[in-house]
């Protein structure tokens, strides 16, 4: 790999920037300094140190955020804030995007990451990578409303939702768990069933819950083991 795209690749700094600072020599492969960016170095055999810093090489990096309200599922945009903002410089590096996207006023579990065949398969509703999401409804929950959601719906457009596994947790609360994504699909559900979702939150993909020491805006890697139960439910 070249040296200025493994920099750009596992740090914040831009190619353009990993060149200049591999040009100023800071940056050293083994004990040798070297100032060309297009050196080739394998990652997984050198140690490369920039600034004095040892690079630790992760081929991808795969985050849980805890989005907040009022920012948008997008790598970029030029009038609202996108998740990948919140991301802190330490754990920032280009190629990251959200595996799958929120509504703007929904909140909770996203996953981002620069592994695209990864993130594929945890929105392919073949490989039935449920998605859980708390519901607040502006009426209360009856039992006709959950057996329509249950049974798949048909929204107003023809659109045909699967059936979905979905619980009341209090009078106006309901968890519903999807293997699917479709435009709106949770508020158009409970529309269509007869009720109206007021705020909606998502607290786990797969088997792996939104850690609840994260702030809404806070985000962290995800763990070995969480990592692995989300591999492992896509075989």
């Amino acid at each position: 790999m070249r040296l200025d795209k493994l920099l750009g690749s596992q740090t914040d700094l831009s190619r353009k920037e990993a060149r200049q600072v591999i040009k100023d020599g800071l940056v050293q492969v083994g004990d040798s300094v070297i100032r060309d960016p297009g050196f080739s170095v394998d990652p997984e055999q050198e140690t490369v140190t920039v600034a004095g810093t040892p690079l630790a090489y992760k081929e991808y990096l795969y985050l849980m955020l805890n989005k907040p309200e009022g920012c948008i599922s997008a790598t970029e945009d030029h009038t609202q804030k996108t998740v990948l903002e919140l991301v802190p410089p330490e754990l920032y590096r280009d190629g990251l995007f959200p595996a799958g996207r929120l509504d703007a006023d929904t909140t909770g579990f996203v996953l981002l990451t620069d592994d695209g065949a990864f993130a594929h398969d945890i929105l392919s509703p073949k490989h039935h990578v449920q998605k859980t999401y708390i519901a607040t409804l502006a009426e209360p929950v009856t039992e006709e409303c959950l057996e329509k959601v249950r049974g798949g719906i048909e929204l107003k457009d023809g659109t045909v939702c699967l059936p979905a596994d979905v619980r009341a947790l209090s009078e106006r609360e309901a968890e519903l768990k999807l293997v699917e994504g479709k435009y709106h699909q949770v508020k158009r559900m409970f529309a269509a069933a007869g009720n109206r979702v007021v705020a909606l939150r998502r607290t786990a993909i797969g088997d792996v819950p939104l850690d609840p020491s994260l702030a809404p805006g806070e985000c962290r890697e995800l763990r070995k083991e969480e990592l692995s139960v989300l591999q492992n439910r896509q075989k």
